[in-house]
């Protein structure tokens, strides 16, 4: 048995007795078996944060055993993705990710070795005839723009993999197309690169890849401020912020969001940092930090409606939300280790979720099956995710998997259930990347 195991269990079994909860009633309280409490107390077993988060939650100890459990980052990309096997044990599957970096874009010392300084001083090129000539230009920019838009709708229904490569020529046609243009035509051309750019990013991430994530993200911000758009590089914060919170890291995800809240920048982007450090908070156990935070996101998504003035620009961050604010308190809660509130409040905001926004149904679904299973609804929450499967098998996506594999360990728990023994094969299919 290791010291900090002990430590937890002791200090878990204090409090316990404290707040007058037998180990019957506790393990009622946190959906947990008995035996597997008993182990945890007698350092027999080691604790998870989410475990913990529970614990803070059912004692009213703000925290307290969460900060006894060492921050664990998630598995970095590493070609082989762990799936849950039907009784819930985690193993590498022998499927190897392609290494496959054609749609990775250029390093800013490439572009100069190319020729392609220009890039980054396109604000400064002298008009040319056919920047002059508008409103030729403008047409141009709305059809990229509605190109942008066709490719999110798309990344709703297909796997990142698929699009990621078009996404890249994409980004790079459309940059090269500024450059050529030259003055305000050409700004207005490469600002939208940038924002093919950040969504590429994020198709990355989804795909699994951090590091091309982080490179797309940082490749956007450069375009963007050629542009004459300062306000990406914030942003950006808030994207990173995403990954961090992804691996489990709950410092630097507050760290980075915290760093996208300055009052210059645009409500919007203090909204999303807002909502991010919230969800930092919450991983963290800080109750009453992450409900501040979401107050504070609330108030900055009213003041962006009010003051930001309309733009053809595309919209940063999710748009198939109609109330971001309340599905992310749902997610929160579920982190805060408050799983019924969080089940309460994740039904009510997927029912208005659109029909056709299948990434995004996929996402708060998972996270809604998982606030149900770990309430003890198993029946419900395998009917949840029975359905979440066959809506959205077309689907793929590494950052909705992870809670996928929380929920396959949650459900394990409880072998016998009927509704687990007929959804485990599907559930386990799901969750084992297909040779390609």
């Amino acid at each position: 048995m290791l010291e900090q195991p002990r430590v937890f269990g002791a200090e878990l079994r204090r409090l316990r007795i404290a707040a007058g909860f037998t180990l019957t009633r506790f393990a009622a309280a946190v959906h947990y078996s008995k035996g597997q409490i008993s182990k945890v107390e007698t350092g027999h077993k080691r604790p998870t944060s989410e475990f913990a988060r529970l614990c803070d939650a059912a004692l009213g100890t703000d925290g307290t055993l969460a900060a006894l459990v060492p921050a664990v980052p998630g598995p970095r990309p590493s070609g082989r993705r762990p799936v849950p096997d039907q009784a819930g044990a985690m193993i590498n599957d022998s499927v190897e990710r392609p290494d496959d970096t054609r749609w990775l874009p250029p390093t800013r010392r490439q572009l100069m070795a190319a020729g392609a300084v220009s890039v980054f001083g396109i604000a400064t090129a002298a008009p040319t005839a056919t920047t002059q000539a508008e409103p030729s230009g403008q047409p141009l920019i709305d059809a990229y723009r509605g190109l942008y838009d066709q490719y999110r709708r798309i990344g709703q229904m297909c796997p990142p993999q698929i699009l990621l490569p078009t996404l890249a020529e994409q980004a790079s046609a459309l940059r090269s197309l500024a450059v050529s243009t030259g003055g305000d035509t050409g700004r207005g051309l490469l600002a939208l690169a940038a924002r093919f750019a950040e969504f590429t990013g994020w198709m990355a991430q989804e795909a699994g890849d951090d590091t091309a994530a982080a490179r797309w993200t940082s490749h956007a911000v450069d375009i963007a401020e050629a542009a004459g758009d300062s306000h990406m590089a914030s942003y950006a914060l808030v994207r990173r912020a995403l990954i961090t919170y992804y691996r489990g890291e709950a410092a630097d995800t507050v760290a980075l969001a915290e760093g996208a809240l300055p009052s210059r920048l645009p409500p919007r982007i203090r909204a999303l940092a807002a909502q991010r450090a919230a969800q930092g908070y919450a991983l963290d156990g800080d109750h009453d930090a992450c409900m501040r935070l979401l107050e504070r996101a609330r108030a900055l998504f009213g003041r962006a409606a009010a003051e930001e003035p309309a733009s053809d620009a595309p919209v940063l961050g999710p748009t198939h939300l109609s109330d971001p604010v309340a599905m992310v308190t749902g997610w929160c809660l579920l982190d805060l280790g408050r799983p019924r509130q969080a089940a309460e409040a994740l039904d009510t905001e997927y029912e208005r979720l659109a029909p056709d926004a299948l990434r995004t149904r996929r996402r708060y679904g998972a996270r809604r099956a998982l606030a149900h299973a770990m309430s003890g609804e198993i029946g419900y929450a395998c009917e949840l995710t029975g359905d979440l499967l066959d809506l959205t098998s077309g689907v793929d996506s590494e950052t909705i998997a992870t809670d996928l594999r929380r929920l396959a360990r949650v459900l394990a728990r409880h072998p016998r259930h009927p509704a687990y023994l007929t959804l485990a094969p599907s559930l386990a299919a799901a969750l084992t990347p297909q040779a390609s």
